[in-house]
């Protein structure tokens, strides 16, 4: 909230006299009915294979993230570029393959990737766009720098605790919102729906139908799956809700069998269909991708898009941006050590106490080391895991993120965060929402921002003026 000469920070001004005009007592009392409203709205999420693997509460910090307009406009500007180049690097990776033809980006990379699908090979998509809503993962580590740090593009989540942050703030804190010009996120369904629809089949008719498909209520983003269904005014559906007929997928209602156009999927791929992927799933809806293969319906995101979301495919996109677009990338990629090259593979075992190793298809905080805060069993553990799989894993350095103003036990004190802007690729344009989920690492000095790893989350208040 303060730069180092301890002048505010340009954004926080208003905050911070409100904060030096508003006792502790009156915060605490805010953050208690904070959490009774999350409670009572039931805004949840589960941690799979955890001895306490109930539904919990996403801790909420009460002091939102604060961006400039200049800061945002940077930040909108990199993400439309990042999601225009991964779409055009999913289409060619599908298609001709010319990236790996001209060397930029090695085969077998692609090929070997457990998220590559040969059976989306030579598919036409509509549009031609295989990412939909993508969630990027930023991180800042001074005044002017911006970094991604990962992309997720197969199924991001996240989105419904952006919009029930903002609703939780507004009601708590309606004086901060009057005396400050917020750029608002409340029609992020709005827009969502509006991309979903842009990209319906050419057969579709002019109001398509969308349909939001979840693998159920044991699934750890339920919540998020039917919040986002009640809010797009759409139909939630099960596997066994939908049947295909005469090459077009139906869903079942009291009123019979009705089409639908477009599904937004929060299924991974291996479920969708147990006529082309595993046997065994009883969440898909057999025969699925045969209709998706005559272009009867959209997939939002479509199949095969976890390629993208790869931590060593993530490491080329800088030439990425450059091949698809010839342009120089505007976020920075966190620079990034590939174990599958031998030069590197001894540069990062020789420095496990320096770095930060991850798995390539890990994800929420697992399979990472962290190397400064690990002891040494655990980073010669790591070494052998490395040495045995070296293209399993990555290495970046130990940034040192950026903080933000939050209220702890102790009062008001810097903690780590991250910020996941929501990016919505459509027929027409790119938009991407103002503001985005901020994850706070609420352990004094963790750099893990996971809500699985015990992060919390924050408003994001991106300024109007």
């Amino acid at each position: 909230m303060t730069l180092g000469d301890g002048t505010v920070r340009p954004g926080y001004e208003i905050l911070q006299r409100w904060l030096s005009e508003t006792p502790r007592d009156i915060l605490e009392l805010r953050r208690t009915e904070a959490e009774l409203l999350f409670r009572r709205t039931g805004i949840t999420f589960a941690v799979y294979g955890a001895a306490d693997a109930e539904e919990r509460i996403i801790p909420f910090d009460i002091i939102p993230r604060i961006l400039t307009k200049a800061e945002w406009t940077t930040l909108e500007r990199g993400l439309g570029q990042r999601v225009r180049a991964i779409n055009a690097f999913l289409a060619d990776i599908y298609g001709p393959g010319e990236i790996m033809k001209a060397g930029v980006v090695p085969q077998e990379l692609i090929y070997r990737n457990p998220y590559y699908r040969p059976e989306m090979a030579g598919m036409k998509l509509p549009h031609g766009i295989h990412v939909m809503i993508a969630g990027i993962d930023i991180v800042r580590v001074d005044p002017n720098t911006f970094y991604v740090l990962e992309d997720n593009v197969r199924t991001p989540s996240g989105v419904s605790y952006m919009l029930e942050n903002r609703e939780v703030m507004m009601r708590l804190f309606p004086d901060l919102f009057a005396d400050s010009r917020v750029a608002p996120v409340e029609n992020y369904t709005d827009l969502l729906l509006a991309t979903l629809k842009s990209a319906a089949p050419p057969v579709a008719p002019s109001e398509p139908t969308v349909a939001l498909l979840t693998p159920g209520p044991y699934n750890s983003a339920y919540y998020e799956h039917s919040f986002l269904a009640d809010r797009l005014g759409i139909e939630l559906v099960e596997g066994r809700d939908l049947i295909v007929r005469d090459d077009f997928v139906h869903m079942r209602t009291t009123e019979g069998l009705k089409r639908v156009d477009v599904l937004y999927r929060r299924l991974d791929d291996d479920y969708l269909d147990p006529l082309t992927f595993r046997p065994d799933s009883t969440l898909g809806v057999p025969g699925l991708m045969d209709v998706y293969r005559a272009g009867n319906v959209t997939l939002a995101n479509a199949v095969g898009t976890g390629v993208a979301d790869d931590k060593a495919v993530y490491s080329y996109m800088p030439e990425v941006i450059r091949f698809y677009l010839g342009e120089d990338p505007i976020l920075h990629n966190v620079p990034t050590h590939r174990c599958r090259e031998p030069e590197a593979l001894a540069y990062v075992l020789d420095r496990l106490d320096e770095l930060v190793v991850k798995e390539v298809s890990g994800s929420g905080g697992y399979g990472m080391l962290i190397g400064p805060a690990a002891d040494k069993a655990t980073r010669d553990l790591f070494a052998k895991k490395i040495a045995a799989n070296p293209a399993d894993f990555i290495a970046q350095p130990t940034l040192a993120l950026s903080t933000s103003p939050t209220f702890v036990d102790s009062g008001i004190a810097p903690r780590h965060v991250d910020l996941r802007p929501f990016v919505l690729a459509g027929a027409d344009r790119i938009r991407v929402v103002p503001g985005g989920l901020t994850r706070v690492a609420l352990r004094e000095g963790s750099l893990v921002v996971n809500s699985s790893q015990g992060g919390g989350t924050k408003d994001t208040w991106v300024l109007d003026a």
